[in-house]
């Protein structure tokens, strides 16, 4: 089990998504303004993996024009105190890098 979920954690953007969409459903366009730095392909490859694995949901919200929104789903939502912890520990121990999300 380590090992799936060290896999999962692991790539370089699942984190900072997952963390992102702990605030709340977003849209695919606001998610992309959100992750700094991140490619609208590499963007679309992580969340339909994220979603794969039932960490998130995809909800068509509108046809006319289209639009999808993004959520934790419960299973994702349980990644809280996992997320908040590596942060905790990321501030405590790594140097400062660029900032990958809008906030903070």
């Amino acid at each position: 089990p380590m090992s799936a979920a060290s896999n999962l954690l692991g790539k370089k953007w699942h984190p900072v998504i997952l963390s992102i969409l702990l605030e709340g459903p977003l849209g695919f366009n606001e998610l992309k303004e959100e992750v700094k730095g991140i490619s609208s392909k590499v963007l679309s490859e992580s969340l339909g993996n994220l979603q794969d694995q039932g960490l998130i949901a995809r909800e068509v919200v509108s046809n006319q024009p289209f639009r999808v929104q993004y959520s934790l789903t419960e299973t994702g939502h349980e990644l809280k105190p996992v997320l908040e912890e590596l942060d905790i520990w990321a501030e405590k121990h790594l140097k400062p890098a660029k900032q990958n999300i809008n906030r903070g």
